[in-house]
Formats: C-alpha cells, sequence, structure tokens
C-alpha cells in the first residue's frame, strides 16, 4: 500500500487542553483556521464520530472556499479524524473525495502541546494537489496562528 500522507508537526506553547479548544469550538477555530488575509467565516461542529463539518474560508479578493466533511473519530482532548467523504451522518458527499484528514495532540515535557497534522490522500495525484496548494507553507501559518492564539487564552 502507497502512503500519500502530507504532515507537520509542530510544537505548540499552551496545554493540550487549550489546543484542543481551538480545534473544536467554532468561535476560536474562526481565528485560525486558514492563513491570513483569508479568514473563516463560518465553522459548524459537530462534534462526534459521524458529526457533520463545514467551513467556509473567504479570500481576500471574495474568493470563497467551502469544506463540507463529517468526523470519523473523536478522542476528546487528543485526536480527530475528518474526512470531505461524507458529510454527516454518513451521507457520502456528492463529489469525489479529496483527503482524509487527522490531529494528534499530546503533552510536551516543558507543558506545551505536540501536534501532528495530516492529510492522507486517495492517490498520487490528490496529493501533489495538496502539495501544489500550498499545504506546507499554508498549514504552517494556520498553525503559528493557532499557536498564538491559544498561548493567549
Amino acid at each position: 500500500m502507497v502512503d500519500h500522507t502530507l504532515k507537520i508537526s509542530r510544537h505548540l506553547t499552551a496545554p493540550r487542553a487549550t489546543v484542543w479548544r481551538c480545534w473544536v469550538e467554532s468561535d476560536l477555530l474562526k481565528q485560525w483556521y486558514c492563513p491570513k488575509p483569508w479568514r473563516v467565516s463560518v465553522a459548524e461542529i459537530d462534534l462526534r464520530a459521524g458529526g457533520a463539518s463545514f467551513i467556509v474560508m473567504n479570500g481576500p479578493n471574495g474568493e470563497e472556499n467551502q469544506i463540507r466533511g463529517q468526523y470519523l473519530a473523536v478522542e476528546p482532548g487528543r485526536a480527530l479524524v475528518f474526512s470531505d467523504a461524507f458529510v454527516g451522518d454518513w451521507m457520502p458527499g456528492d463529489h469525489t473525495p479529496f483527503m482524509t484528514g487527522y490531529v494528534i495532540l499530546s503533552d510536551a515535557p516543558d507543558g506545551g502541546t505536540l501536534m501532528e497534522w495530516g492529510a492522507r490522500h486517495w492517490s498520487a495525484e490528490t496529493k501533489a494537489q495538496h502539495e501544489a496548494m500550498g499545504f506546507e507553507a499554508g498549514w504552517n501559518a494556520a498553525a503559528d496562528q493557532l499557536n498564538a492564539l491559544a498561548a493567549s487564552l
């Protein structure tokens, strides 16, 4: 089996419980989830396995990117697995799936948080597409914003 995973690993200064809140509370997620000058205008989170996720990202020139998905697994305080293959209550989306994402949080020895944030793709083509969209730079910029927000809470 070929692995088509992209991921970043980061050390965040805030404790894991605070970082978790930034992932699962809509008002907090809106503040960091996409690199500025983009912003999140909608973040609907039904935090349960089978629960829907709906995020709308808006660009500075009127661009809009809607992301519908579903949580596949939720381990409170520690891990999320989500995918655009489903759109809630195990209903398939009306498009070809792009990725299954995950975030794993663990305690860092200094009281901060170790975060692994990844995207698993169905094909080399979708992985390459995600890389070309700026996966590494974009997700690292978002992680910087997450770190700053979590440290301020």
